[in-house]
């Protein structure tokens, strides 16, 4: 008879692996927001786009608040990749098509350097979130994903961005799958994206911002001179409002029809044993594939492989629980056709993270018309957290009033500005 599996050997299922392994006795705590108060900037989002975005302004001078409604990278934050990518996980020829070479040039560089500096920010701040740097690579395996590679391939060298390809020796050297062709990328960097968040919500804190958590937004209300956020504790005066919910919360309705509501689902497996590692490639390069939808896979801690894929429409909350067990159970088989040594291996962990998609894949960063006072990150769907970085910059520009006439290539009016 097979012997039952204890409770420490099930699969977690709807808890990321990251908040799972984080001491409980050791985990940050900040309190609710309960008094009147002023300051230069309140932002509305505790996850890494407004931790990093609360210490960039900080360090700039700024006075900041910031109220998260749950508690601080416990959202989409905590439950990413953990993989800090050097492109906005768009193909270049898609971004192109949609607002020009000149927009499409601005956005992958901005994105690719948005990606150093935000290795050298964690680096420079020590935050222990096992920061390491990790090339990638974009697959192709069918003669219709090759044709398709080739003409990225192409349009990224005419518009002068730099674009290395690789064959299919080298890709099964490197990691161990059997693939047509790839593009290869060297500047990214793997992370644990909680303690990341954790670490920069420290450092902020460090630098005056106040930070609440369990402190919902629930009422915003904005005149000539100020900008008002109410919680259940009292309300926050400030210059500017910026909410780095990733996609509209139920204030803002009126910008839901800008993006469609999907999600990832994730699995990351026990450890591997080390005779099976061994014929699995070197472990130090983040791959994406060209299905559709694409998969994600990396190593954790050089033991456990982490694949992201099938991502979908986000499923109603009464059937969350089961679509997370479903798709679990999917990529861990996706993950077995393209590494079969690992069949048998079960997941420890298996989640899911939502997102807001753009008609473009790039998101809204910077004023609406409709919203005098406020600033807004929304829609950011690359599978990586790159973009709360580069969020963290563009939005201390607006505030700032530093203009950037590239920045439009991800504002709301986008495609009235560039081409």
């Amino acid at each position: 008879m097979a012997r039952a599996k204890t409770p420490a050997e099930s699969t977690r299922y709807g808890r990321s692996p990251w908040v799972d392994a984080f001491p409980k006795s050791r985990a940050p705590s900040y309190p609710r927001h309960r008094e009147p108060l002023q300051t230069d900037v309140v932002i509305v989002g505790g996850g890494l786009t407004g931790c990093t975005t609360a210490y960039a302004f900080a360090a700039a001078g700024v006075k900041v608040a910031l109220v998260e409604a749950d508690e601080i990278g416990r959202g989409s934050s905590g439950s990413s990749t953990g993989w800090i990518a050097d492109d906005p996980g768009v193909g270049f020829l898609e971004i192109e098509k949609a607002l020009g070479r000149r927009a499409a040039r601005h956005t992958w560089r901005s994105w690719h350097r948005a990606a150093l500096d935000f290795g050298s920010l964690l680096r420079r701040l020590n935050v222990k979130c096992a920061l390491e740097p990790r090339g990638s690579l974009l697959l192709a395996s069918t003669p219709e994903q090759m044709v398709a590679l080739g003409r990225e391939q192409k349009t990224r060298r005419d518009a002068g961005v730099d674009t290395v390809s690789i064959n299919p020796r080298a890709i099964t050297a490197d990691v161990a799958m059997a693939a047509a062709g790839a593009l290869r990328s060297r500047d990214g960097f793997t992370l644990d994206p909680y303690r990341a968040t954790t670490g920069l919500a420290a450092e902020a804190a460090k630098r005056g911002v106040r930070l609440f958590e369990h402190s919902p937004a629930r009422r915003i209300t904005f005149g000539r001179r100020s900008v008002d956020v109410f919680t259940a504790g009292g309300s926050i005066s400030a210059d500017r409002v910026i909410l780095a919910t990733g996609m509209p919360t139920p204030l803002f309705k009126a910008l839901a029809r800008h993006f469609w509501f999907r999600s990832a689902f994730l699995a990351l497996t026990v450890p591997v044993p080390a005779k099976i590692r061994r014929q699995l490639g070197g472990r130090r390069t983040v791959v994406r594939d060209s299905a559709t939808p694409a998969h994600i896979i990396r190593w954790v801690d050089d033991a456990r492989l982490l694949v992201c894929g099938a991502d979908s429409e986000t499923p109603p909350p009464h059937v969350r629980e089961r679509a997370i067990v479903q798709r679990t159970g999917q990529v861990m088989y996706e993950l077995s056709t393209i590494y079969p040594d690992i069949s048998g291996i079960r997941p420890s962990h298996g989640w899911d993270s939502a997102y807001a998609r753009t008609a473009d894949g790039l998101p809204y960063i910077g004023p609406h018309r409709n919203y005098p006072r406020h600033l807004f990150a929304f829609g950011d769907s690359s599978p990586s957290v790159t973009g709360a970085y580069l969020a963290s910059r563009l939005l201390l520009r607006h505030f700032l009033e530093e203009h950037d006439p590239a920045d439009e290539a991800f504002g709301f009016n986008r495609y009235g500005h560039v081409r």
